[in-house]
């Protein structure tokens, strides 16, 4: 394999994270798997020895330190982080939304997301060699929203103002940061979409999906690059999904 690479992805248990989490495995990664639950993180590991299972609330300060904490003592460095956790949390109008359902999705989806990658940034700071790369997880709502979805959209705008700050403050220390916006990648919280999501009209109406390997291939190449180049902003959604234009 040559030089050992390290990564950490969070919301591995499912979905994307899943899919990313074994293409790493597969393409000779060390990979730290982070989510809420052991059995399905154990699940996604498929009892690879290159793999290390470690239940994590994103939001949670004290539980993220122990992550990277755990991470470093095992491997010793940290090259990628995978900001993938993430949750539509209730839905809402930004008339209806509850502060507690709201801070709830900015625990997750933004504060998790920074949570993760200061102690990444940290590490890559100091290790050597030093460096390394941060790709999160944005999403078609870090361009345009679905309706009653204040706290995801508004979040995901966010990780986009969060990604910028990461490369602009990584330069100086070898550190890459990139997004990947995903537009309908077919997993458990995305099932709905195929048999009826709300337009912007009213109507609810099926949208295509795409195979979420797909992105895995995606999130592979970004972390492949020599840290000397970066993908700042890439998008991949199904062909025909309504986001292009007005639905």
């Amino acid at each position: 394999m040559g030089e050992m690479r390290v990564a950490v992805v969070t919301g591995a248990g499912s979905g994307v994270g899943r899919e990313i989490a074994r293409a790493l495995l597969d393409a000779g990664y060390r990979v730290a798997l982070a989510g809420r639950r052991l059995e399905p993180l154990q699940e996604t590991a498929r009892g690879s020895a290159a793999a290390l299972a470690v239940p994590t609330d994103v939001g949670d300060p004290d539980s993220v330190a122990a992550l990277f904490d755990g991470v470093r003592a095992e491997w010793g460095r940290v090259d990628l982080l995978v900001n993938n956790a993430g949750t539509f949390g209730a839905p809402g109008s930004v008339g209806e939304l509850s502060s507690a359902d709201w801070q709830d999705v900015v625990q997750v989806n933004l504060t998790g997301s920074f949570l993760c990658a200061q102690h990444a940034f940290r590490i890559m700071r100091e290790q050597q060699p030093r460096g390394g790369r941060i790709i999160n997880n944005g999403s078609i709502s870090a361009h345009s929203p679905r309706p009653r979805s204040v706290a995801y959209t508004a979040t995901k705008h966010a990780i986009t103002g969060l990604t910028k700050s990461i490369s602009l403050d990584g330069r100086a220390h070898d550190i890459a940061c990139g997004q990947i916006d995903i537009g309908n990648a077919a997993t458990e919280m995305t099932s709905g979409i195929a048999t009826g999501a709300a337009q912007a009209d009213g109507t609810i109406r099926p949208e295509p999906t795409f195979d979420a390997r797909h992105v895995a291939d995606a999130v592979l190449y970004m972390a492949g690059l020599p840290l000397s180049a970066n993908v700042q902003f890439l998008t991949i959604t199904a062909t025909a999904m309504p986001f292009i234009g007005r639905g």
